[in-house]
């Protein structure tokens, strides 16, 4: 029998395996072998692949030139627009470099974005003042109304609307601030302390003077003594002493309300109105001129109370400064007479019939709301002439209301002058002497 391994193949001759060791099969085609194998790599070593270095960095592309830097009046022209955060990515970039290395526009810039912040707030003091004015001559331009606030009456509804909304923007503890109150009397400066609440108690007490020559509501009541003088500052102390011991923050209420009603009164009473006499005391002024100097009296105590919760307060629109200027001017003849009853002036140098020419001393009012007056110097019922005009008065607008407010004296007031000095210091002191509480 013949095995696998035998040198013969089966029915051969058997030549083949005569004197030759026994030949093993080759091995069998593995199972994916296919006749469309790829050809075997030719004989030889296998070529040399390049070895990677792990410290080599792949090629970096070219880049793109940067683009040339904003010139600098480009960069500040674009400060207001980065504040509100509407620059592009890049022009921020640049803004925020350019910042760090400019001291003006990083000054400007904080000006802005603080600028920004305010504008967040819901309820911002620091508007425009004349914007109230502006929206509504925009209304009763498109709907004229019925009932218009009389032209006499705007600067007491601007003034009380103003003061209104500072009183909006304070916190309650802000009432309780300390104020004081100066005014000019005996020829020096004197004060009175108290806080905001009772400031706006001397408002809501002073308009009453008004309110009860209208017919209406008076919060303080009659004078206790007919025969002796029931001012504004006799009636603030009586009012003082009846609210002692209460909450004085709820006047808001109470001095809004009135100066609303006051508004709405003389608008539906028509011109005739305007001449009403209204008593102040120991003098009596007509119902135009006495809302005017509760408009004036409202600003200062306003500008009072913004300095002690450290609020900014603008002074009125140039027209309504002009009138309480003009107001002034016209008292002080008044003014001077009483100072000479009292002996603080000198007498009077000339007499003069009424109605006849006197000397005058010229005021020059510089800035908002000014314009020039003729004082007359000899006595109230004299008549200013421009052509005896003995000396000349030259100051800012807001420094004469502030002398004629009390708050800067004759000495401390920034004047120009020029001619008769004892006439200069007379209208001075006399300007001072028209404050009061």
């Amino acid at each position: 029998m013949t095995g696998p391994l035998d040198g013969g193949d089966r029915g051969g001759t058997g030549d083949g395996g005569a004197g030759r060791p026994p030949r093993a099969p080759g091995p069998r085609p593995a199972a994916d072998d296919s006749a469309h194998r790829a050809p075997d790599p030719p004989p030889g070593p296998p070529p040399e692949r390049p070895r990677e270095q792990p410290w080599e960095q792949p090629p970096e592309r070219p880049r793109e030139p940067s683009p040339p830097p904003l010139p600098h009046a480009t960069l500040r022209s674009l400060l207001g627009a980065w504040a509100l955060t509407a620059c592009s990515a890049e022009e921020t970039a640049a803004v925020e470099a350019h910042l760090t290395e400019c001291a003006p526009c990083a000054d400007e810039a904080l000006r802005l974005r603080d600028a920004v912040g305010l504008l967040h707030h819901e309820r911002d003091l620091d508007l425009d003042p004349l914007l109230r004015s502006r929206v509504l001559e925009n209304c009763l331009g498109r709907r004229p109304a019925r009932i218009p606030v009389p032209g006499w009456a705007a600067p007491y509804d601007a003034e009380t609307a103003r003061l209104d909304a500072l009183l909006q923007d304070i916190g309650r503890s802000e009432w309780r601030a300390p104020v004081r109150l100066r005014w000019f009397a005996g020829g020096r400066q004197v004060d009175r302390p108290t806080n905001v609440a009772g400031v706006i108690s001397h408002l809501l007490a002073a308009d009453g003077l008004v309110a009860a020559a209208l017919g209406l509501d008076d919060p303080v009541g009659p004078p206790p003594d007919a025969r002796s003088p029931y001012g504004p500052v006799e009636r603030t102390e009586a009012f003082w002493r009846v609210l002692e011991g209460e909450d004085r923050g709820c006047m808001r209420g109470p001095w809004r309300d009135q100066a609303h009603t006051l508004v709405r009164t003389v608008s539906f009473a028509g011109h005739g109105v305007a001449d009403l006499s209204v008593p102040y005391g120991s003098f009596s002024l007509p119902l135009r001129d006495a809302l005017l100097d509760r408009a004036f009296e409202c600003w200062v105590h306003a500008e009072d109370i913004a300095s002690a919760v450290h609020y900014p307060y603008d002074p009125p629109s140039g027209a309504h400064l002009h009138d309480m200027i003009d107001l002034a001017v016209r008292l002080l003849p008044a003014a001077l007479a009483d100072r000479r009853r009292a002996g603080l002036a000198g007498p009077v140098r000339t007499l003069v019939e009424a109605g006849a020419p006197g000397r005058s001393l010229r005021l020059e009012v510089e800035g908002a709301g000014g314009g020039h007056w003729y004082v007359a110097l000899d006595s109230p019922a004299a008549r200013a002439c421009p052509d005896l005009e003995v000396a000349l008065v030259a100051l800012d607008g807001v420094e004469f209301c502030q002398l004629v407010a009390g708050h800067v004296t004759p000495e401390e007031a920034a004047v120009g002058q020029a001619g008769d000095r004892e006439a200069i210091r007379e209208v001075l002191y006399a300007a001072a002497s028209l404050s009061r509480m």
